[in-house]
């Protein structure tokens, strides 16, 4: 897929011009140049859309390192306390709607949420073998935007099969988040149906995809036996616990058999700030990097998302993936000679699941176009989030819930559990945090499970469990939306 799907991109963007996300409209506008109705008339149309519709998923590096910075398991870091103004109050929890990185999570996922209506707008047009699968990832896609904007803003305008046009955004309501839910369920159980378990093109949906996004969107409506019945649908195969979890992260290793859901980067194609969603590779690297480092193995990048002692302490004695997750840089820097500078709100360590690596290939700035792949969802992420649904369902099955707890604790090296009750939900949600430290699910972990305002300093019950939606999308629709509460 790295070497196919984004090769393709460009032409994709000449023939139908598409505009890119950073536009200052609501969504993404189609140029007075393309005439969608004489578009999709053979299956490279259908294919090329496609992969516009891919495209969008880059952009999450943003989505990813919030849902870091926002909980307790990381600072915002950088090199000032202007640096990055967005990111910095996200982690204060004094984040208003003029924020820019929540105006960038709006407007990227809305724009793949276009991207894949565009598609569904027209799916049928034009009739070939193999038509279903293109849909049913199309579908797939969608449901993942949504599901990131629900997970962010809650109740947000919802479009089903046909693209949200500038200036038709005064006449769309916020849907309820059930309605939102409701589609994205919808979704991902044709994608589930349509879609095989393992692509020809890595990187591609698959129903083991399907299935697990599928599994998490119940698990965040409190929908536990619905979440552990599609859970197992992806217990059951092709995936196993990556027994290496050295090599979990590094470039090399993409893709592997732990991998449900991967975002495809590649170097190919440079960005700049004014543009970051433009880029092809992994910005959140750069950001995450040392700053000014020199030294063997790593890269030098930002110095944001900076890990916390209390996380750091969470680990236990023997845990193989403290080392993965965590680069202490003093130590590193006694045993290797390597020079680094400090930034701001340092802590001596740096989240070494994604910061740059030497090798990696890069064009343009190396900082914005790393091109290691963000694991979106792995598989030791879905016996976790299995372990909690059948231990709340009404009716728990305790023994599947420490099987597959256990099954992710031996991987790291450590005793299994035979804790049962509260001490067993207890464990999982810190062993869910500590094998997912740095991938970005901490924030709505805590969220969703109630825990949010004991973790999070400065956490507001009734206003923090959202983020505001940005006051320029609420102008643009005329005023007609609520903002959240406390806002």
């Amino acid at each position: 897929m790295k070497t196919k799907i984004y090769q393709i991109k460009w032409i994709f963007a000449i023939a139908i011009l598409l505009t890119t996300a950073c536009s200052d409209d609501f969504v993404d506008v189609v140029s007075e140049d393309a005439n969608s109705e004489d578009y999709f008339n053979s299956q490279e149309d259908y294919e090329l859309a496609l992969v516009a519709a891919y495209d969008l998923l880059q952009s999450t590096y943003i989505n990813v390192m919030l849902g870091e910075i926002a909980s307790d398991n990381t600072l915002a870091g950088g090199e000032s306390a202007t640096d990055v103004p967005g990111i910095q109050e996200i982690d204060d929890m004094v984040h208003t709607p003029v924020n820019q990185q929540l105006r960038d999570i709006w407007g990227w996922m809305f724009a793949g949420v276009n991207r894949a209506n565009y598609i569904l707008e027209f799916q049928d047009k034009t009739d070939f073998a193999g038509k279903e699968q293109i849909i049913a990832q199309a579908r797939f896609l969608r449901a993942y935007y949504y599901f990131e904007l629900v997970k962010w803003f809650g109740d947000v305008p919802l479009a089903i099969d046909k693209r949200i046009q500038f200036g038709e955004q005064f006449n769309i309501s916020r849907a309820p988040k059930a309605e939102v839910y409701a589609l994205i369920e919808s979704d991902l159980q044709f994608a589930a149906a349509n879609l095989p378990a393992v692509q020809a093109e890595e990187g591609r949906i698959t129903s083991g995809a399907a299935n697990a996004l599928l599994g998490k969107a119940h698990l965040y409506q409190n929908e536990f036996a619905d979440a552990a019945s599609a859970f197992e649908k992806v217990i059951a195969g092709p995936y196993a616990l990556l027994e290496d979890y050295d090599k979990m992260f590094e470039n090399d290793f993409e893709n592997n058999i732990e991998s449900v859901f991967e975002v495809q980067y590649t170097d190919k194609e440079g960005a700049g700030f004014g543009c970051l969603q433009c880029s092809e590779g992994n910005v959140a690297v750069g950001f995450n990097g040392i700053r000014n480092y020199s030294g063997p193995v790593f890269d030098s990048g930002f110095s944001f998302n900076v890990p916390v002692q209390e996380v750091v302490d969470a680990f236990t004695s023997g845990d193989a993936r403290k080392d993965v997750a965590i680069l202490d840089i003093v130590a590193w820097a006694n045993e290797t000679g390597a020079t680094y500078a400090e930034g701001f709100e340092h802590t001596g360590y740096y989240n070494r699941k994604y910061i740059a690596r030497k090798g990696d290939l890069n064009t343009g700035d190396a900082n914005l176009t790393n091109p290691n792949n963000y694991r979106a969802i792995r598989f030791a992420d879905v016996l976790l989030m299995a372990a909690e649904a059948n231990y709340k369902k009404s009716s728990p099955d305790e023994d599947k819930a420490r099987n597959y707890l256990n099954l992710v604790r031996e991987r790291a090296d450590l005793d299994p559990v035979a804790f049962s009750g509260a001490n067993l939900l207890e464990q999982i949600y810190k062993d869910r945090r500590l094998e997912l430290v740095g991938e970005g699910h901490r924030f709505f972990d805590l969220v969703r499970t109630g825990r949010a305002a004991n973790e999070i300093d400065g956490f507001v019950v009734g206003k923090h469990e959202l983020f505001p939606i940005p006051s320029i999308e609420i102008e643009l629709a005329g005023n007609n939306w609520q903002q959240n509460p406390g806002y």
